[in-house]
């Protein structure tokens, strides 16, 4: 969003102290796919709903994560399958702040998101006999691991200024492995992250107006496709095409309907 400085710079602040009351660790996400050209208007107007976090005095910061999977990709392929209990485990540098956590991200059915994490000293390829534990315990299941491919983005965190509500908007997505790098384009992806689904909350609003519909959109599972590993992959076809439209043409993504 280097772009809509002026925009961001118009936010309240808030820090990463006082984000510590909205956590949400146990939470209910509503993602939303969109072109970045709709970002000054919709800055616009989430200025009386939200405050904007900053860290060493900067509004965006940004990342890097290292997934891990089975072998045989099980963690990809149980979100391809749609399984309502499904893991994701990652390690997630958060750049420039000292801060390494490992985190176990778990779908625990009836659409609610739980992750659980330890802080750790730095991103490594090879687990620990710690870390495994930590892994085993977080998702019930004993099961080989390898590092599998890593992305790279900055993110921008508003909080809700009445609510126990988070809005993160991801920006410049970069998946990379050994052999190749991909950029996702000129895309935001934003994720509402709620104690439970409040249709009502402001940017839920501001989303309808302009006609974008939530849109379940896995940013490693995208990865893993853009990176052209031999997966599974009929269920997430049309995710590909719609971004790759919304690359060229700046419509707004729209979500692949049931059948």
């Amino acid at each position: 969003m280097a772009g809509h400085a002026e925009h961001l710079a118009r936010f309240e602040h808030i820090s990463l102290q006082e984000m510590d009351s909205v956590k949400l660790q146990n939470r209910v996400d509503t993602k939303y796919v969109f072109a970045a050209y709709l970002l000054p208007e919709l800055l616009e107007a989430m200025l009386p709903h939200y405050r904007l976090l900053h860290v060493n005095d900067q509004p965006g910061a940004a990342y890097r994560s290292l997934y891990f999977d089975t072998p045989d990709h099980r963690h990809f392929q149980d979100h391809h399958n749609k399984r309502s209990f499904r893991n994701k485990v990652r390690f997630r540098e958060y750049i420039g702040s000292d801060l390494v956590f490992l985190e176990v991200k778990r779908k625990t059915g009836g659409g609610r998101t739980d992750k659980a994490r330890i802080r750790v000293p730095a991103i490594l390829e090879l687990l620990s006999e710690e870390q495994v534990r930590f892994i085993q315990e977080a998702t019930g299941r004993t099961e080989s691991l390898q590092p599998t491919l890593w992305n790279h983005f900055t993110r921008y965190t508003f909080v809700n200024r009445h609510a126990p509500e988070r809005l993160t908007m991801d920006v410049d997505l970069t998946f990379s492995d050994p052999a190749r790098k991909q950029a996702l384009g000129d895309i935001v992806v934003a994720e509402l992250k709620q104690e439970r689904a409040d249709r009502s909350a402001p940017f839920v609003q501001l989303m309808r107006t302009r006609g974008i519909r939530p849109a379940g959109m896995s940013k490693y599972c995208v990865g893993m496709l853009m990176l052209q590993r031999p997966v599974k992959h009929n269920a997430f076809k049309e995710v590909l095409l719609r971004l790759e439209a919304l690359r060229r043409s700046g419509r707004t993504f729209e979500p692949v309907s049931p059948r």
